[in-house]
């Protein structure tokens, strides 16, 4: 049988990586809710890459929680040497604060926009799939109980959004490349009319708004709550794997969204600590994009940038779906929060709990 590698638990994780040198040089990774397991990993890997390269120790702490409430708390002062967020906007709310924390053209700086991982959005549903959910349409369906977090607060919700609006569009339209095309400007209305009644429809059915998508796990895994859980793909790889392919099943629906979690350091935050630990923290980043660092990337669950570094059988776990990209619908990040999330935006619009 192969070994459980997420033998530490999905529950009741702490915070930072276990390892222990003596007065080791310290590194701070803010990053969002599912990331706990993978970058516990990483960090020990990379500690253990530090140490052979240069001989130094180094120890790399992590904190999680929804992406946007991340994305705030280094706003607010968590001196954060380096960022791993859900989404490109959370790091330009940052970038964009007019504390200069970051530069603007942060996702110039690294790789595929500073993206060293994909992933996308799936359904988790109890095993059997006892209410027979297969598309975006069943979510919607008389009895039917959607969990899915606070898309104020968490990356990953904001990812659902986006996903079943995208889906919406493209039934709608017949093909996803209209939305942005301008010789098609009255039928997007149209059928924007359309996903704003399903999403209204869809929060209808979400009893809990969890902060973010950890919580929305526990919610609908601990506490039995809801019939489908809007899952980040490794997230519902990671829950089958913890407690057994008897208690969930995994359903791909089959058009869902490209999601692109990047990586960023903070750059005011290390120019105060020193060259040193400015050199460290985009090694630490780089590093990311390495063979080793990949393969994990793929073990826990993430689809790895160059998934010839993986395991073929963590590869073959991923969804087979077509995956709409936020560029079918927005030109940007800012533009997408801006419509949906931002105070007085589709949710607000939409959800009848607020």
């Amino acid at each position: 049988m192969k070994k459980n590698i997420f033998k530490t638990g999905i529950f009741g994780l702490a915070f930072g990586a276990a390892a222990a040198w003596a007065a080791p040089v310290e590194l701070l990774n803010v990053s969002y809710d599912p990331t706990r397991e993978l970058y516990r990993a990483y960090n020990e890997a990379f500690e253990r890459h530090w140490k052979e390269t240069t001989g130094e120790d180094v120890h790399v702490k992590q904190s999680h929680g929804g992406s946007g409430k991340q994305a705030r708390a280094v706003i607010d002062g968590v001196p954060a040497d380096v960022v791993s967020l859900a989404l490109g906007y959370d790091i330009d709310a940052i970038t964009f604060t007019g504390k200069k924390l970051i530069p603007r053209n942060w996702q110039e700086r690294l790789p595929l926009n500073s993206s060293p991982y994909t992933s996308t959005i799936v359904f988790l549903v109890r095993k059997g799939n006892p209410k027979n959910i297969k598309t975006w349409e069943d979510l919607v369906k008389d009895g039917v109980q959607v969990i899915t977090p606070n898309p104020k607060t968490s990356g990953g919700a904001r990812w659902n959004q986006l996903a079943a609006w995208g889906y919406i569009l493209e039934r709608e339209l017949g093909d996803i490349k209209k939305v942005r095309d301008p010789a098609y400007k009255e039928e997007v209305k149209a059928a924007e009319l359309v996903a704003t009644a399903y999403l209204k429809k869809l929060y209808a059915h979400v009893p809990v708004l969890d902060s973010g998508a950890r919580g929305a796990t526990t919610t609908f895994v601990q506490r039995k709550i809801g019939d489908v859980l809007l899952a980040w793909e490794n997230e519902a790889i990671l829950s089958v794997a913890e407690l057994g392919e008897d208690a969930f099943d995994i359903v791909v629906p089959p058009v869902t969204i490209l999601t692109e979690p990047p990586v960023s350091i903070v750059d005011a935050n290390v120019a105060k600590r020193g060259a040193k630990i400015q050199k460290l923290a985009e090694e630490y980043l780089k590093y990311l994009y390495s063979p080793e660092a990949q393969k994990i990337i793929a073990h826990y669950g993430y689809r790895p940038q160059h998934p010839e570094y993986a395991d073929k059988e963590d590869i073959a776990k991923f969804a087979d779906a077509r995956l709409l990209k936020l560029d079918d619908l927005y030109r940007t990040w800012r533009v997408a929060q801006k419509v949906h999330f931002s105070d007085g935006g589709l949710f607000d619009q939409v959800y009848a709990g607020k």
